[in-house]
């Protein structure tokens, strides 16, 4: 595909990410219910945006694929038309009125991410990348953050559906705040690759997370002249793996690797 159908694609998408944020700024009464465990929610909102972005996005590329985080069934990855969607990425955020929640779908062609955008309209904020176009933050260019640990902050996720993980995750985190200017914790793995991206935070990692978790925010930080990987250093799969993240500017993800914390 061509890439100016790529930025249709991307205008798509902002326009049915807008559409459906509506729903998020109008709820009211919100009441979660859990699925594996009492950390990991979903509520009606969750599958009210999923449904619109399926059926706006479904109609603006026809034959087009979804892997989705409140699916039961999923299509397959490799789809010649994927869109990858986490409706509301940082849900118990959402339900507890914390103003830190998004909207990420990506576009991948055969397993390829070329479209990314995650929007968090609390802040009117939307982050986007095509392939090889650069990194966006309502239409200005971004780049991640220059310096080493020391000069920045540090983001990281808690992986709160596995707390067999807790205490490597804040063990790391521990070392890493020691090492940087300080650390954040903010619950949202799309927004944390969109603060690397956007340069406010230096280094994200999180030891365990899903694809539509990341799939759009990877490209993001990737267009914005990041690096992003798993924590030991080698490449993110595009599977249903759950693996660990590790992103930032490529010298800081250098300085987290020398440091051994695996």
């Amino acid at each position: 595909m061509e890439a100016n159908c790529y930025e249709t694609i991307l205008k798509q998408i902002e326009s049915a990410q807008r559409e459906a944020a509506e729903l998020m700024l109008q709820a009211r009464g919100i009441l979660a219910e859990t699925k594996t465990g009492r950390r990991d929610v979903v509520t009606e909102y969750d599958r009210r945006v999923q449904a619109l972005l399926m059926d706006r996005l479904g109609k603006a590329v026809p034959g087009a694929h979804f892997f989705c985080e409140e699916m039961q069934e999923r299509d397959r990855l490799d789809s010649e038309h994927l869109f990858i969607i986490d409706p509301i990425d940082g849900t118990m955020n959402f339900v507890h009125g914390f103003h830190h929640s998004c909207i990420s779908v990506a576009y991948a062609e055969k397993g390829r991410v070329v479209v990314g955008a995650v929007y968090n309209p609390y802040v009117d904020e939307l982050f986007t990348a095509v392939k090889d176009q650069g990194a966006y933050l309502n239409g200005s260019p971004i780049h991640v953050a220059e310096g080493g640990l020391k000069d920045n902050v540090v983001v990281f996720g808690t992986a709160p559906y596995s707390p067999d993980l807790a205490e490597q995750t804040f063990s790391t985190a521990q070392k890493l705040f020691t090492a940087s200017l300080d650390i954040r914790r903010e619950g949202s793995a799309a927004l944390d690759l969109c603060t690397v991206a956007a340069g406010r935070a230096g280094l994200y990692f999180e030891l365990q997370v899903s694809l539509w978790d990341y799939a759009a925010g990877v490209l993001i930080v990737e267009e914005a002249g990041g690096k992003c990987a798993k924590t030991d250093g080698t490449p993110l799969p595009h599977d249903e793996s759950k693996p660990s993240i590790l992103a930032g500017a490529p010298q800081i993800l250098q300085e987290y690797l020398n440091l051994n914390l695996q």
